[in-house]
């Protein structure tokens, strides 16, 4: 035989790759991203919820937790992809102590998100983008999922209202004070969401989303300027 024999192996191709054409290898944990704007919640807690003061130490009202969220992007990124002028509506269920996690989530992003700022804000809401919600990863055991859905974020006077067609029909609105010119605000806080948390009630909280369906009319609910951030805090 004549001439150099040919190695006995079979030429392997490059690994497929499954992710969606516009996800690039490091985009897990390592894209910039911030979110500016504000939360609304609304929760099963007969009274202010005890997780703003004592960080998800103390047992919500009823021993368990049942809200919904809202959420206006104002200004807002992930890598190079605007997130601004987005809403998002979430449903949250936590079975006793916030810190102690086993949570399960739900969330519905903005149908007028594009491919890549859809992606950017379910890495965000997952915890996989890092930073401010990273803490999503470790509390969260189960992802409900994630569906584009159109979600809007109306404010009139006091009261936000969030709408996700019949999944989240919810209206809030600050808690009267003893000067009904200023809002009843915990101020300095801790509070992963921010340090300043505008104390409000249900006027509205309705949920029939993921098996669930709840009513939390007059329940505690709250009002927060957010300011997010990754991949570190």
């Amino acid at each position: 035989m004549t001439g150099k024999m040919k190695p006995d192996r079979i030429a392997i191709r490059s690994r497929i790759d499954s992710r969606h054409p516009t996800v690039t290898k490091s985009d897990r944990g390592q894209i910039p991203w911030f979110v500016r704007g504000e939360l609304i919640l609304n929760c099963n807690c007969t009274i202010f919820c005890p997780c703003v003061v004592s960080l998800g130490r103390h047992p919500p009202t009823e021993g368990y937790c049942q809200a919904w969220a809202g959420i206006r992007i104002d200004e807002g990124a992930y890598g190079n992809e605007s997130l601004s002028g987005l809403n998002i509506g979430m449903v949250l269920e936590i079975p006793g102590i916030m810190a102690r996690g086993n949570w399960k989530a739900g969330v519905f992003i903005d149908d007028r998100s594009s491919h890549r700022a859809y992606h950017g804000l379910t890495q965000i809401l997952t915890g996989k983008a890092k930073g401010t919600t990273g803490l999503f990863k470790l509390l969260v055991s189960e992802f409900l999922g994630a569906e584009r859905a159109r979600v809007e974020f109306e404010t009139e006077g006091p009261a936000r209202r969030l709408r996700v067609g019949r999944r989240i029909q919810g209206e809030i609105v600050p808690i009267a004070g003893r000067d009904p010119s200023k809002d009843v605000v915990a101020t300095n806080t801790k509070y992963w969401m921010g340090s300043d948390i505008t104390v409000a009630t249900a006027t509205m909280g309705r949920v029939r989303a993921y098996g669930r369906v709840w009513d939390f009319d007059g329940r505690s609910a709250e009002i927060c300027a957010i300011d997010w951030r990754g991949p570190e805090r």
